[in-house]
């Protein structure tokens, strides 16, 4: 019996292709205005269709259904995270491209070094604004799932001396599923016990679910209960059992660990979240060849 091959990821918008597509502001704004109204330009205050263009400036529109005295005027970057910026659009395109083709990820100094932006503020701004955008909205895996958590952080006893906080460790616990040959969720946690797990694993899988695999951790052993369960003990030496592994959660734990401690290299817990989104949505648009497109959509 033949074997299938595993699809390989899509290539994403080379350098050339991009500096093609978006040549100057014009273009990245037509671009911004089919990908927001495909369907024609809509208020994004009321969401009235009728609105009309400003003559005398490109790009702008006058509704007059939630502002009859005097209409409200709108530009393409109203309501988006390009909004009250100073930069150009072309920019933020730029920016969100080189985020995207970046597998591990790249930090706003090399953002800020790259774009020539004056500062570092700029750059974490607006690194940090694409990857609010870049967060998927809650959704149930089936199929075969697996789940497992991780730690991202130091041990408290490898820091310097005058840096030790006198607690054992400093770590921030994240647990993910993905769906074989699917889609991965990956969410920060304050815990790790059973009762965070298991909400977790409500929250993300579907009942319907053929299996869940998951290690030999104390805190998974009562999802058997209402979920197929599968199980391999690291400890003892087991790594697959059958279809029973969770080689895929812990690959994608791979890639983002190399981002945080080889591109980032720290990453504080107020912002880990949004770290987490970035890495999540370049793996589950791993296979779309307009992931670029896909992500402005967000913005």
């Amino acid at each position: 019996m033949a074997r299938t091959k595993r699809p390989k990821p899509v290539h994403q918008m080379t350098e050339g292709q991009f500096e093609a597509t978006f040549p100057d502001e014009e273009a990245c704004k037509a671009y911004l205005v089919a990908r927001r109204w495909p369907q024609g330009v809509v208020c994004p205050r009321c969401g009235a269709m009728k609105v009309f263009p400003v003559g005398s400036m490109a790009f702008k529109w006058q509704c007059y259904a939630c502002a009859p005295d005097r209409g409200y005027r709108f530009s393409v970057i109203a309501g988006t995270i390009f909004e009250n910026t100073n930069k150009p659009l072309r920019d933020w395109f730029k920016v969100v491209h080189l985020m995207l083709t970046s597998k591990k990820g790249i930090s706003s100094l090399q953002i800020q070094r790259q774009m020539g932006f004056g500062s570092y503020e700029t750059a974490l701004n607006m690194t940090h604004k694409i990857r609010t955008a870049l967060m998927e909205p809650a959704v149930k895996l089936g199929g075969i799932v697996e789940v497992d958590e991780t730690f991202i952080g130091g041990k408290d006893g490898n820091r310097h001396w005058d840096k030790r906080r006198g607690h054992r460790n400093d770590m921030i616990p994240v647990i993910g599923a993905v769906k074989r040959k699917g889609n991965v969720v990956a969410r920060v946690i304050g815990r790790t016990n059973r009762e965070t797990l298991e909400k977790f694993i409500r929250e993300t899988v579907s009942t319907r679910v053929s299996l869940i695999c998951t290690d030999a951790y104390a805190g998974y052993q009562r999802i058997g209960r209402k979920y197929p369960h599968g199980v391999v003990d690291h400890k003892a030496g087991q790594h697959v059992v059958g279809a029973i592994h969770t080689n895929t959660i812990e690959g994608f734990w791979s890639i983002f660990k190399r981002g945080i401690m080889g591109s980032f290299h720290k990453v504080s817990q107020k912002y880990l979240p949004l770290y987490v989104a970035e890495f999540q949505f370049r793996y589950n648009n791993r296979m779309n060849a307009n992931i670029f497109g896909t992500a402005i959509n967000g913005c």
